[in-house]
């Protein structure tokens, strides 16, 4: 099957998409929030807007955080980013959600493209188990320019997402990327800029995702 190579600009746009898409949920709220404190003056209503505004805000703030270094430049070309930095970020975004995130890998400067590939392979595996569970990060590194990734997703109805693997493949059955899809279309562009190969299994309730150096 023929890859699909999709423009600079229609790359772009997809990804505003994405990220647009991830954020606006809750900043909506909030502006609800807010409202609520505008025009409602009882004292227990304003509790909860403000609780409403501080988790909104946390939870925003979380998800362009995570943006920034998944998809984002993070620093001029061919920099390296802290490990550390990746995994603040990702237990960040799974803070109050309904999945658990274990983090177990070296404190070392990584190859830009290598962790914007981990924290994106974090959220395809956050697609395998869409009723929730636990995600189990490993980094094994032999130094900057070696290292491998496996993430164990486990929880009930996990499963490898639909088309996932061909979409890492560029090779979607559709001949088309929409803003749904494109974050996995991205991982795999990631995976080759990095010089890795991405591979999903899964067994019982554990959807295993590897990358290895090619």
């Amino acid at each position: 099957m023929a890859k699909v190579e999709l423009s600079a600009l229609d790359l772009a746009a997809l990804l505003c998409s994405k990220v647009c898409h991830d954020v606006i949920s809750p900043v909506g709220a909030i502006v609800n929030g807010l409202e609520v404190l505008e025009d409602d003056k009882d004292a227990s209503m304003q509790e909860f807007a403000l609780d409403l505004i501080r988790r909104s805000a946390t939870q925003a703030s979380a998800r362009l955080q995570y943006a920034r270094l998944a998809f984002g430049a993070a620093g001029s070309a061919g920099a390296a980013i802290d490990l550390g930095d990746a995994e603040a970020v990702a237990k960040g975004m799974f803070n109050d959600e309904k999945i658990s995130l274990t983090w177990s890998s070296p404190r070392l400067l990584m190859p830009k493209n290598r962790v914007k590939l981990l924290l994106n392979l974090v959220m395809l595996a956050t697609n395998a188990i869409p009723r929730g569970g636990s995600i189990d990060v490993t980094v094994i590194s032999a130094g900057e320019d070696d290292a491998s990734f496996t993430l164990a997703a486990k929880g009930l109805n996990a499963r490898i997402p639909a088309h996932s693997e061909a979409m890492l493949r560029a090779e979607p059955e559709s001949g088309q990327v929409d803003a749904h899809a494109i974050q996995i279309y991205y991982t795999g562009m990631i995976a080759r800029e990095a010089g890795m190969s991405v591979a999903m299994t899964i067994e019982g309730d554990t959807v295993v995702i590897s990358a290895e150096r090619i």
